[in-house]
């Protein structure tokens, strides 16, 4: 798999809490965070927010109606966001749009000049508290003329009220501070191959999710993530061409993944557990759902020390990395417990 192109509109790229050993301040998870976050309030960010230039070509084509932002139907989801999530080498899910629009039916947008799509979107409010905003693509042709920043400002109004997260990539991590956004941690996608045996003996059986009450699920993800988000686990959990495992313990979930068919290989998230032995025993699982030399991707958070030591483990190598910003105060997370997130469009 390639790196992701770092879709610019001249401005900003895709949107895309503790260590093992102790409480991990995300604001300095690495030198670039600290160095960024230096001196630099939420309000400061706010009061110098780069907006979209009056100007520009994109603000005189949204006033004469020639450039139009609207939402996507999850058909519009597969017929122009992913393709476009490929052609960037993002390498989406195969069954992603179904689950995409359960988290916010309303979430996806797309930027049409002249009735023709040259921008998407999304801002996925999870509550009235978070939402996350990713899928951020802008043909190359219309690059550089502000239609990025239009649909990037209506996504962020959609998301009004709320903390908002994202992933973005490294190089212009500077352009997505101009817009209020704060890093967190760095999230580093690590590709590896199936090896002929995944599992060892005396392991830990982890079973299967659709054998698992749903919401004593939900528990352990709350903790991972920063709001409830039930209904998109129900459908992400439940998509085709995928398997979800977990760790038990009497009836709490010590840890639980899912792996995922993409257009190239699969890719496991979310992968989040207490121990680093549930871990282990839930990523051996999926990886062995696939046939020897496959190949599959996890997403790690850097603060996490025995994810880093899970893919080290199993021969994983890094491919590319993205930043996890905020729009407000880091969220309380277990990063301790994240050993692959879900996914960098979604959060």
């Amino acid at each position: 798999m390639h790196r992701p192109h770092s879709a610019i509109d001249g401005h900003f790229s895709r949107t895309t809490n503790e260590s093992a050993a102790n409480r991990h301040s995300a604001r300095h998870a690495c030198p670039l965070c600290a160095a960024l976050c230096a001196g630099h309030s939420t309000t400061t960010l706010l009061c110098t927010m780069k907006r979209l230039d009056p100007q520009s070509h994109a603000a005189r084509n949204l006033a004469s109606g020639r450039y139009a932002i609207r939402s996507m139907s999850q058909r519009e989801i597969d017929e122009i966001l992913i393709p476009r999530m490929r052609h960037a080498g993002w390498n989406p899910g195969v069954h992603d749009a179904a689950s995409f629009v359960v988290a916010h039916p309303d979430g996806f947008f797309v930027g049409e000049l002249d009735g023709k799509p040259i921008a998407c979107v999304s801002a996925v409010r999870y509550d009235d508290s978070f939402a996350f905003v990713g899928c951020y693509l802008v043909d190359e042709a219309h690059r550089g003329l502000g239609y990025g920043m239009a649909i990037h400002e209506h996504a962020r109004q959609h998301a009004v009220g709320c903390v908002h997260g994202g992933d973005a990539v490294l190089e212009n991590i500077t352009k997505y501070a101009q817009i209020g956004r704060v890093a967190a941690y760095k999230n580093i996608r690590f590709e590896g191959v199936v090896a002929n045996a995944m599992y060892e003996a005396n392991d830990v059986i982890p079973i299967d999710t659709r054998a698992v009450d749903l919401q004593h699920i939900a528990m352990l993800d709350r903790a991972c993530f920063p709001a409830a988000r039930i209904a998109f686990l129900r459908a992400w959990l439940s998509q085709p061409d995928g398997s979800g495992r977990a760790v038990m313990n009497g009836d709490a979930v010590e840890g639980f993944g899912f792996i995922r068919k993409c257009f190239q290989g699969h890719k496991i998230g979310p992968l989040f557990a207490k121990t680093p032995i549930a871990a282990d025993a839930i990523f051996r699982s999926l990886a062995s759902t696939l046939q020897p030399g496959e190949l599959f991707w996890l997403d790690i958070p850097e603060p996490n020390t025995d994810a880093r030591a899970l893919v080290e483990r199993y021969r994983m190598h890094e491919v590319f990395a993205t930043m996890r910003t905020y729009s407000g105060p880091a969220p309380a997370l277990r990063l301790d417990w994240m050993y692959g997130i879900t996914t960098f469009e979604l959060g």
